[in-house]
């Protein structure tokens, strides 16, 4: 092996003994922090959805589709509604649910478990009502306020769904009992059969106009759709409710439907979350409700949502970011993984490298201090042996087998170039006990 090249390698590994330590610190430091912070988000998260053929079954579609680009895969939980995905996400069987304001029971106890994700849209309280059925009941075929619906037969949906919830709230303040009414709990589906059969008078929905059920009902000949004239009083007395319009012609302007515009009242639907829930899974889901909420509709205008507001739980600062500045700057330019890795240890890793940058000037003295100890140290036994000589008892041959055996160990230490003059001293100051040994011979 050349020399050159075996000095190179000593000073090497010198300097990787002496930062060893040092750098063994470090990577326990970013070991200890990436296991701390939890920066890969799992693989597999649980939406709580909505029945089949709803608004929320469609959209936590379209959410599984776009999160599944990211390797996310979302596993969608059929459900009766905002009720039962608020139940979900309490007991920890979901991780997210779509939860409409104002139909499910949202407590003090839930601020510290659920955060929102912010409101994505709002979703009308449909009532859907038979022309024969408001003749043969009302004498006229146009219903004008709930009050009239004394002695229906009225679907309100299941339990689950929040609608119950939300209906009865609205039948007790127009001072109706429930019982003035036949009201029956099926689902969407079912009911709507039921009720084009003639088996039901009216049906009550809340969901968003995308609805399946929702747009073939706006077009059935005989059905009508409940004209709320006291939307604004309704959204006065409940603060989760807004009132909106159905402008004339939306459904189909060839046909003109609806021929007038229609005033409903109209909750805002959110996304909630386990506050368990990934960090990163919340903001890709906040960035992904900006793509699927964000344009116009019926009843709001392009950018109008996800919005910040309406909501009944603290929204999550992920989605405060997501909603108010778009996915990140990193995100923009770089794969998601390693942008999210980035961002959720870049400053933990700035506190390590503060930490560790005083520490890393402790390196080069212990790399000198190794290095010159392995010249040093045979001073310790020369000045044993130039102490010995100078006593009157000494044996100086003996003395001097010692310095020779000293010697051939000295000439076979290896430093690098930098520290061959503390080698050289040493050997001269040998050389100088040898002689003041050789005098007293």
């Amino acid at each position: 092996m050349p020399k050159t090249l075996r000095y190179t390698l000593l000073s090497l590994r010198e300097m990787l003994l002496s930062a060893g330590p040092f750098a063994l610190l470090t990577v326990a430091l970013l070991a200890l922090t990436y296991w701390w912070l939890n920066p890969t988000p799992p693989k597999r998260v649980v939406l709580a959805t909505g029945p089949a053929q709803s608004a929320y079954d469609e959209f936590g579609k379209r959410y599984a589709e776009a999160l599944a680009r990211y390797g996310i895969t979302v596993e969608l939980l059929p459900s009766e509604g905002s009720s039962a995905n608020l139940e979900l996400l309490r007991t920890g069987q979901a991780d997210l649910g779509f939860v409409q304001g104002g139909t499910a029971d949202i407590g003090y106890d839930d601020e510290g478990s659920i955060v929102s994700l912010g409101s994505l849209f709002v979703e009308p309280l449909w009532l859907f009502y038979r022309e024969d059925a408001a003749k043969r009941l009302q004498k006229s075929p146009t219903v004008n306020k709930l009050a009239e619906l004394k002695g229906w037969r009225v679907n309100v949906g299941t339990p689950g769904s929040g609608v119950p919830r939300l209906f009865t709230t609205l039948l007790d303040v127009n001072r109706v009992d429930a019982s003035q009414l036949t009201l029956s709990k099926l689902e969407q589906t079912p009911a709507t059969v039921a009720f084009l059969d003639g088996d039901i008078d009216a049906v009550v929905f809340a969901s968003a106009p995308e609805s399946v059920m929702v747009q073939m009902l706006l077009q059935t000949p005989g059905v009508k759709l409940l004209d709320f004239a006291q939307s604004e009083a309704y959204s006065r007395r409940f603060g989760y409710l807004t009132p909106v319009v159905m402008p004339q012609g939306v459904v189909d302007l060839a046909a003109n439907i609806p021929a007038r515009n229609v005033r409903l009242v109209a909750s805002t639907t959110s996304l909630l979350a386990h506050s368990d829930t990934h960090p990163a899974i919340l903001q890709l889901f906040a960035q992904t409700a900006t793509q699927l909420h964000s344009g116009a509709s019926w009843f709001s205008r392009a950018r109008e949502y996800p919005s910040l507001e309406h909501s009944e739980v603290p929204v999550s600062s992920e989605a405060q970011r997501a909603i108010k500045n778009g996915a990140p700057f990193l995100q923009r330019y770089l794969p998601f993984w390693l942008a999210n890795l980035i961002e959720r240890v870049w400053l933990a890793m700035g506190l390590i490298i503060v930490l560790a940058l005083p520490l890393s000037r402790i390196v080069p003295p212990l790399y000198a201090f190794r290095i010159r100890s392995r010249v040093f140290r045979w001073y310790a036994e020369l000045r044993e042996i130039e102490q010995h000589q100078e006593g009157d008892d000494s044996n100086v041959q003996d003395l001097l087998e010692q310095l020779d055996t000293m010697e051939s160990k000295v000439e076979k230490i290896v430093v690098p170039l930098s520290y061959t003059d503390e080698l050289y001293a040493l050997r001269n100051n040998i050389h100088l006990v040898r002689k003041k040994l050789l005098r007293k011979t």
